[in-house]
């Protein structure tokens, strides 16, 4: 019986006598997490170089790990980009934030939602970030008709009519209802806004992922006597001073991200995100 001989490793298969496995992980991890920190940040110049003069440059430093970095500054930079700004928040937790959308028209058709939300330079310290959800459903498809190739179609017109280069298009919020109602076609859009003009401009382009025609007789505009709140006052509740909540302020949104909601399928199908926190079908130059 003949011995079964191992052959010695060659150079290079094995770690080195002085391998350092901490110094190891950051040479990797750095560099990948210093990568998804330039995606989120992606708003500020190409040319941005480290600087605390606003808020947004404060938080991208924040959370540029460094190699000097210990173990404790890792995890508190990782803990504020994923779990403190959202980025690593499940899809269910970051795009149900708005309450414009109607219920919905009708069971078993995809349904495709639009998430809109304010610019992170322009809050305002103290206030919370407004958003907005436009739904509308595919009532020329049901769960067994709308394939992955239909979806990616969907995706390519929403990235069409929503995106210009690599940012989303942008619509003010205001106080006026703005209800736009074509049941036939899957649209009970219901959008606060600041000008018609405005707004029918957003319900055009919705209309358009379908290749369909607006129609003025289907618009309602709802004025409200009160008006927009910026009030920025505070209040005792609970025992602590806090903000009162403003009426319907007038902010800018801007598109972030699609998805649809296929009936019997459990996952939601990001089409097009700005935001480089989903993996959608089309993505975004």
């Amino acid at each position: 019986m003949t011995d079964t001989i191992v052959p010695a490793s060659p150079p290079g298969d094995s770690l080195p006598e002085d391998f350092d496995p901490f110094e190891h992980l950051q040479n990797v991890y750095i560099p990948q997490h210093n990568a998804v920190v330039a995606l989120y940040f992606k708003d500020l110049p190409s040319d941005w170089k480290p600087n605390i003069a606003t808020a947004r440059s404060s938080l991208r430093v924040a959370c540029t790990m460094q190699d000097s970095d210990n173990q404790l500054m890792m995890n508190l930079r990782h803990h504020l980009l994923f779990d403190l700004l959202g980025y690593g928040k499940s899809d269910l937790i970051i795009y149900h934030g708005a309450k414009d959308g109607l219920a919905p028209v009708a069971t078993g058709h995809p349904k495709v939602t639009l998430y809109f939300s304010q610019d992170e330079q322009s809050i305002t310290p103290g206030e919370s970030r407004i958003d907005a959800e436009i739904s509308f459903r595919l009532m020329t498809e049901t769960q067994a008709t709308f394939t992955p190739g239909n979806a990616l179609t969907i995706a390519e017109k929403v990235k069409l009519h929503f995106v210009t280069g690599n940012e989303g298009v942008v619509f003010t919020k205001g106080k006026n209802i703005h209800l736009y109602r074509d049941e036939t076609h899957g649209y009970r859009l219901q959008i606060y806004g600041n000008t018609k003009s405005d707004i029918v401009d957003i319900i055009q382009r919705c209309l358009e992922i379908q290749d369909l025609t607006y129609d003025e007789n289907k618009l309602t505009i709802s004025t409200p006597e009160k008006n927009s709140d910026t009030n920025t006052s505070v209040q005792l509740s609970y025992g602590k001073e806090r903000r009162k909540k403003r009426f319907r302020p007038i902010v800018n949104v801007r598109f972030r991200y699609a998805f649809v909601e296929v009936p019997g399928y459990d996952n939601h199908v990001f089409l097009v995100d700005t935001t480089y926190k989903h993996k959608s079908l089309v993505k975004i130059t």
